[in-house]
C-alpha cells in the first residue's frame, strides 16, 4: 500500500493487519541492506573515496525515507486497529497465537535491527566528524597550540 493510494481510516480491520504486518516484512527485509550501505559508507570514509562515499549516502537516504515512511503508516494502522493511544503490543494482541509469536519474534527482530543500524550510523558519524576535524587542523592549524594554563 502506498501513502494516498487508499485511506487508512477506510481500511477493514483485516486489511489494515494486514497492512501493518506488510510493513514489518517489508522492513525486516530493508534493515540489512541498510546495514550494508552503512558498511560501505564506513568503508568509504576510511579509503577517503568520495564518490563511493556519496553513493551510500544516497543509498541510506533511500532506504531511510521509504522506512520512515512505512513507520509513520505503521503509527496510523496501529491507531485504526487500536485506538488513538495504541501499540504494537496491543496490535499484536489482536491475533490468534501462532501469527501473534510470528509476529511478536519479527518485531523484536525489527528493534535489534533498528538499534544496530543506529549503532552503526553513531560510528560513521563519529569517523567522519574525526575526519572533518582532522582535516580543519591541517587546512588551518590548530588554534592555539600553546594554551593558557
Amino acid at each position: 500500500m502506498t501513502p494516498g493510494s487508499i485511506s487508512i481510516a477506510n481500511l477493514s480491520r483485516q486489511d489494515a493487519m494486514r497492512a501493518l504486518l506488510a510493513g514489518i516484512a517489508a522492513d525486516l527485509q530493508a534493515y540489512p541492506q541498510l546495514e550494508q550501505a552503512l558498511q560501505q559508507q564506513f568503508d568509504a570514509a576510511l579509503r577517503h573515496k568520495s564518490a563511493d562515499l556519496a553513493a551510500a549516502a544516497e543509498a541510506i537516504t533511500t532506504l531511510v525515507d521509504a522506512m520512515q515512511q512505512r513507520r509513520a503508516e505503521r503509527v496510523a494502522l496501529v491507531q485504526r486497529l487500536v485506538g488513538e493511544t495504541g501499540n504494537m503490543v496491543q496490535a499484536f494482541a489482536l491475533l490468534k497465537s501462532p501469527a501473534r509469536e510470528k509476529m511478536e519474534a519479527d518485531w523484536i527482530s525489527l528493534e535489534a535491527a533498528v538499534i544496530e543500524c543506529k549503532r552503526l550510523s553513531k560510528r560513521n558519524g563519529d569517523l567522519l566528524a574525526e575526519q572533518y576535524t582532522i582535516m580543519q587542523r591541517v587546512l588551518h592549524g590548530e588554534e592555539q597550540i600553546y594554551a593558557p594554563a
